[in-house]
């Protein structure tokens, strides 16, 4: 290895020219690479939002990197936007072990764990809640033939697999919430998409809101497939880590603008289990939560068509 070649390196870091790191050193054979450039190459990842890539080549070093402070922290911030918040949490410690001085780590060692105690509080209520029986009650009627809009570019991220009891279960043990039953039947027709109405007026609430009515893009469906699915690619748990929204429920609806709010069930007022009432969250107004709808329901029936005045 080259001092040229580090240099070079150190520069296009500077310059924020992560791709030419990965693609200069990625030119070299594994066998020649170094500690040095492997760890040139993992951090080059990380900056690119590749935490996989980025823990793998990480990992290969793993023997050299134990007593470098800066290989356990990048091992960590893998974990961490990996969502394995227990092996941050080792990894940060040891970096913090290493080099106690570093603001940089105390911060996401915090973080990590505070993510790793919610993360073990939903799956200790997740077990508790498998445990009861589901589906014992008829669920209600929905008529979807005129609900959904014709096919539309954006229906595809929305509607997910078709609906099974399984399916149900696995997606509430993933929330930590019972959903509505309500939801699961108009899921059941249709698993997600983009409704004819997409306004929900405010009625008296418009003053102290500032708006009359809300606008949603379309309504999640109860699945694993579709980007903006429950848990999806941009699910509900998704949104709700990536955009700081309160974590009391989940996220059902979008605005059509992602800088503007989300619609989520709130279950405050009747537990994990309960029936939810329906909220907007505002992101534009410091996340301000405003009251919709006493349920599933009635929300779905309160939307009107766009054109409405």
């Amino acid at each position: 290895m080259s001092e040229q070649l580090v240099e070079q390196l150190e520069l296009w870091h500077e310059e924020d020219d992560f791709e030419e790191i990965v693609d200069a050193v990625m030119e070299i054979s594994e066998e020649d690479r170094d500690y040095v450039l492997v760890s040139h190459l993992g951090r080059a990842l990380l900056n690119l939002e590749r935490y996989e890539d980025a823990l793998e080549q990480l990992m290969s070093v793993e023997e050299e990197g134990g007593e470098d402070p800066l290989w356990h922290y990048r091992t960590g911030f893998s974990y961490y936007y990996l969502k394995q918040y227990d092996k941050a949490v080792v990894a940060f410690e040891n970096a913090d072990r290493l080099d106690p001085e570093d603001e940089d780590t105390l911060e996401f060692l915090a973080l990590s764990r505070r993510k790793a105690a919610k993360k073990a509080a939903r799956a200790a209520a997740a077990g508790a809640s498998s445990k009861k029986t589901s589906g014992t009650r008829p669920l209600p009627k929905f008529d979807g033939a005129n609900f959904w809009a014709d096919s539309t570019e954006e229906q595809e991220d929305y509607v997910s697999e078709p609906l099974t009891d399984e399916l149900v279960e696995s997606v509430q043990e993933q929330l930590v919430f019972k959903l509505p039953d309500f939801y699961i039947a108009m899921t059941k027709q249709q698993n997600g998409g983009v409704p004819r109405n997409t306004k929900y007026p405010l009625g008296n609430q418009a003053a102290e809101a500032g708006k009359d009515h809300i606008v949603i893009s379309g309504i999640r469906g109860i699945g694993r497939e579709a980007k903006y699915s429950l848990c999806g690619e941009q699910g509900s748990l998704a949104v709700i880590d990536e955009w700081n929204y309160p974590e009391f429920g989940v996220v059902i609806c979008d605005a059509p603008s992602a800088d503007q709010g989300v619609v989520m069930l709130d279950y405050r007022p009747a537990g994990n289990d309960g029936e939810p009432e329906v909220v907007y969250v505002d992101l534009a107004n410091s996340r301000k939560v405003t009251y919709l709808a006493k349920n599933m329901e009635s929300f779905i029936r309160g939307l009107v068509s766009a054109e409405l005045a």
